[in-house]
């Protein structure tokens, strides 16, 4: 039964109960989302508290420490937009790192990809993956992939020590810059990224919402073009009802690689997505992801 099929009276009663509603929030906005019955899952890890909830209309949630992770109603948006931007650009991905990613969507998408060869998944908290696993199966539907390598680490700790020109995709699946994800927003985090990539490898970062969190977007953008340069950073936008103010953003980075527009093959993504029957990624959303409200430009480009 989704909100519509719901009596008013009972959606209004419902609205006084905070018990059946999960708030993620700042200081001055927050989004509600309805949920139902018992919590599915919660654990206090050594780092954060992961629970899951059943909700009305959007299926099944994540959140860590009450911030929505994903919602089964609208994980695509995200996951297909970290993980089919920088596929789509780059002309041959063989080793990928991840780092968080514990819900498992975005391997999800990576390993539709016949031309990687391995993918090293580093998530700091396994309650996440273990979570994900029991109560979420079709977003972490790859954790048993054969050309996935899951490692339950320190992902800082992780990129600190690699190999330098490791990889020619890393992406950065974090969540938002408190607790242990707070580390992944350093300027120190981000040189480790860029030394472990090969020479025209590329990054797609969680970045933050403009409007939600302005703060962290801009610091991160202002980052990663010290560390990358001015002109091989692209901030691109993405839509997911489920997080606040509903427009999130991603940021893709390269290591003199491949421009996200002007080396982006446009029919080949196209027949890609409707191959894979994608939800929210297509080649026109690939292409408009990348034109930015002005309020956007002018805050990360001063």
């Amino acid at each position: 039964m989704t909100n519509s099929d719901r009596p008013a009276s009972e959606l209004a009663s419902s609205q006084f109960n905070p018990s059946e509603w999960v708030i993620d929030g700042n200081e001055s906005i927050a989004l509600s989302i309805h949920i139902k019955g018992d919590r599915l899952f919660k654990e206090d890890s050594p780092y954060q508290t992961v629970e899951v909830f059943d909700t009305y209309g959007n299926g099944k949630m994540l959140t860590i420490d009450r911030m929505v992770m994903c919602t089964e109603a609208d994980e695509a948006s995200y996951h297909e937009m970290i993980a089919h931007v920088p596929m789509q650009t780059h002309p041959s991905v063989k080793d990928v790192l991840v780092i968080g990613a514990g819900d498992g969507g975005t391997i999800r998408e990576l390993v539709r990809y016949p031309g990687i060869e391995r993918v090293t998944m580093v998530e700091i908290d396994e309650a996440v993956v273990r979570a994900s696993k029991q109560f979420l199966p079709t977003i972490s539907s790859a954790f048993n992939h054969p050309k996935l390598n899951l490692l339950i680490d320190d992902g800082i700790k992780f990129v600190k020590e690699a190999a330098d020109a490791s990889y020619d995709l890393v992406i950065i699946d974090s969540s938002d810059p408190v607790g242990p994800s707070e580390g992944l927003f350093t300027k120190s985090f981000y040189e480790d990224v860029y030394r472990c990539l090969r020479t025209g490898g590329v990054v797609t970062v969680q970045s933050e919402s403009p409007s939600y969190n302005p703060k962290a977007f801009i610091e991160l953008n202002q980052c990663l073009k010290q560390v990358f340069g001015s002109d091989r950073v692209h901030c691109y936008l993405v839509f997911i009802p489920m997080y606040p103010t509903g427009m999130w953003s991603l940021t893709y980075c390269s290591k003199q690689g491949p421009h996200p527009i002007e080396n982006f093959d446009y029919n080949k993504a196209t027949q890609f997505a409707k191959e894979h029957d994608l939800h929210y990624y297509n080649a026109d959303v690939h292409k408009a992801a990348f034109c930015l409200p002005t309020y956007v430009q002018k805050m990360i480009n001063g």
